[in-house]
């Protein structure tokens, strides 16, 4: 019976024990560590670029999706217009449509009686311009996408030398919970940087991907009126 007595004992202080070392873990919100003091000065630059971003992808992407709408029945007008002789309503009808395709078929109307390869010349590098208008500026989201998880690991690397120098200049005062609050604290301007460098890239590509929709249309159209002049010639 003693040796039952000292047993239970036993259990019941490390029981005590344990339940008194347990330690109490302080929940932080992602919002606050974000807006840390000695991450600012990394944060609100990303802020920046992301707001950027996210204005200039909807701003372009307006002027995209309105270059990418024409008029079914524009290339059959054009076509009834040349056929008929008419290319001054053809001419009128060109000028009264703004979009790439109407100004890339003008510029072709303009040279016709030269030869078709002249034509077809004139056309391609009016496309050529019509291309570089929407193209402009595209590239910021790609330097965007680059430079953001680039400026993320700065602020990291900043900041985790910051705390191993303060770790080291008072190191009788040294305690693991200080160091890892800040290791964790500079590591969330990793985490910012990648996701602004991730929405910008994803950005960056689906304005590329609709502009290339536009130059497979103005190829389409180059082309059709190709056939049409070699119909007519």
């Amino acid at each position: 019976m003693n040796l039952m007595t000292v047993l239970l004992a036993a259990v019941n202080d490390s029981m005590a024990v344990g339940t008194a070392v347990e330690p109490h873990i302080e929940e932080t919100s992602y919002f606050k560590l974000v807006f840390a003091v000695n991450s600012l000065w990394i944060i609100i630059p990303l802020i920046l670029m992301l707001a950027f971003a996210i204005y200039f992808f909807v701003k372009k992407w307006l002027v995209v999706t309105r270059a990418s709408q024409e008029d079914g029945n524009f290339m059959n007008n054009i076509r009834d217009f040349i056929h008929d002789g008419k290319l001054d309503s053809a001419v009128a009808l060109c000028r009264s449509t703004n979009n790439p395709t109407a100004r890339m078929i003008d510029k072709g109307l303009s040279r016709l009686g030269r030869p078709l390869d002249d034509i077809r010349t004139a056309i391609e590098n009016e496309g050529n311009l019509e291309v570089a208008r929407l193209e402009k500026g595209v590239s910021a989201l790609a330097t965007i996408a680059a430079v953001a998880p680039m400026m993320g690991f700065l602020g990291t690397v900043v900041g985790m030398v910051g705390a191993f120098h303060n770790m080291a200049a008072d190191p009788n005062n040294f305690n693991i919970g200080t160091l890892s609050s800040g290791i964790y604290t500079a590591m969330i301007t990793t985490v910012g940087g990648l996701v602004v460098g991730i929405i910008a890239l994803v950005l960056h590509n689906i304005l590329i991907s609709r502009i290339s929709n536009v130059v497979y249309m103005l190829e389409v159209r180059t082309t059709e009126f190709m056939d049409l002049l070699h119909e007519n010639a």
